[in-house]
């Protein structure tokens, strides 16, 4: 579910689908700007298979987990500072 598996394609781990988020995040927008930049990069770039909105939101909280984005005034934002482990 996280990462790709015999079950999971590439580009739908979770993983995959909140890189694909944060490039969308290059400019802060609401959940609903981001679902649909995302739906459209993906139809851009030919992706094999849809994502559902589902799909998506447990992307975000993966994101959130790890201190890649935060909601503020509304809009999601992408950390440019995630620290390190040393």
């Amino acid at each position: 579910m996280l990462l790709p598996s015999k079950s999971i394609a590439a580009d739908q781990a979770l993983i995959a689908v909140g890189a694909q988020i944060l490039l969308q995040l290059e400019r802060p927008g609401s959940v609903s700007a981001v679902w649909q930049r995302l739906t459209a990069w993906r139809g851009n770039e030919k992706m094999p298979s849809a994502i559902p909105f589902w799909w998506f939101a447990l992307s975000l909280d993966v994101l959130f987990a790890a201190g890649a984005v935060v909601l503020q005034d509304g809009e999601l934002r992408k950390v440019d500072n995630v620290s390190q482990p040393e």
